[in-house]
């Protein structure tokens, strides 16, 4: 497992470079066969390869993601490293320790025959290209699990934040900043006052976070800028808290006399809720018991994944059942290698379980 993650490390992937994801591809459609017997579908979308193994009795679903947010060449100033027990490297973490997790839980199972797996490769980004997809074989499929990271405890992730991504662009009007500034509309000051604007529409109460990220104006320094873009990343426990910041959000005006605005975005996900989740933490517990290992404890999560996708259409699903690590995104991502079988049985056996148990029926495909 060690040297199949240090190789899948080494496969840079970074989110939206075409080559360096049909590469990785390569690599996992490669593992994929020989586990589950089969070449995987490439569904290409906008160029992009999402890898499926999908089946007519389609019980329990394995969705994962093998883009990361790590630029190419990031290799090279940070390789994969091992450190004892502890594993360090672009996207060690998230997700490609619990790929290598899943693979080697599928070739545990006494039968594949009931189990799907998708990978896709554009999660880092937002699955733009792949949420139909997803949704579409998670309908089919009486589970989904999400080999996404645990927390750095090791419990499971019955619930996450929803998260939408707003972009924000200002139309002002240019003029000479050092002869006749007055003439101008001053793109860069109007996205300040939103700068500030969006951010009242938090509520830290309601654990609603709506965060200024990226922003860019002007384009010479003796010229009043005539326009700026501004992005916005909003996370929330609840759809309500969600929609309200939607509809606040659409609803800004500019402050500066003739400045423009537009606002383009609105929910990208909405909440994974526990009600989907704690059944199938009970079975993974259950697994964990048959195997020695203590209960993995559910937890609550605020960053989104592909699960949130799958919780809102109704199907039980069940994320964080990857590596035990963290410092997702960070220089200093880890994972605990010592825990890499550990997670991989359990997996297998909550797999197991799953497909010995009647209330999991097979769903008819559409």
């Amino acid at each position: 497992m060690i040297d199949r993650l240090g190789e899948l490390v080494g496969c840079e992937s970074p989110a939206g470079s075409m080559s360096h994801l049909a590469a990785c591809a390569d690599l996992l459609a490669g593992w994929g066969a020989a586990v589950l017997g089969a070449p995987p579908q490439r569904v290409v979308r906008d160029g992009l390869p999402h890898l499926l193994w999908s089946v007519p009795d389609q019980r329990v679903l394995l969705l994962g993601h093998f883009d990361t947010v790590w630029p190419a060449g990031t290799i090279r100033s940070w390789p994969f490293a091992v450190n004892g027990t502890v594993a360090t490297g672009p996207g060690v973490c998230d997700m490609k320790a619990g790929i290598v997790q899943m693979f080697t839980a599928l070739g545990l199972l006494a039968s594949t025959s009931r189990v799907g797996v998708l990978l896709t490769c554009d999660e880092e980004v937002g699955s733009g290209t792949s949420r139909a997809l997803i949704e579409r074989q998670a309908r089919r499929s009486g589970a989904v699990l999400v080999c996404e990271p645990s927390t750095p405890e090791g419990h499971l992730k019955v619930a996450r934040k929803g998260g939408s991504v707003y972009r924000l662009t200002v139309h002002g009007r240019a003029a000479h900043a050092g002869v006749e500034p007055h003439r101008g509309v001053n793109a860069t000051v109007e996205a300040a006052h939103q700068v500030l604007a969006v951010r009242a529409l938090a509520a830290p109460s309601e654990g609603t976070s709506v965060t200024p990220t990226m922003i860019a104006a002007g384009t010479t320094t003796n010229t009043v800028p005539e326009r700026a873009t501004l992005t916005v990343d909003v996370r929330g426990w609840t759809r309500a808290e969600l929609d309200r910041v939607d509809r606040e959000i659409h609803c800004l005006t500019p402050l500066l006399p003739e400045a423009g605005l537009t606002v383009d975005g609105t929910v990208n996900r909405y909440p994974m809720t526990p009600d989907l989740a704690l059944p199938l933490l009970d079975l993974a517990r259950a697994a964990a018991k048959d195997i020695g290992l203590p209960p993995p404890e559910g937890a609550h999560a605020p960053g989104a994944s592909d699960g949130n996708f799958t919780a809102a259409l109704g199907v039980p699903t069940l994320d964080g059942l990857g590596a035990v690590g963290g410092g997702a995104h960070a220089r200093d991502e880890y994972v605990d290698l010592s825990r890499l079988p550990e997670r991989a049985a359990l997996l297998a056996g909550l797999i197991e379980r799953l497909l010995a148990e009647p209330r999991w029926p097979a769903v008819s495909p559409p």
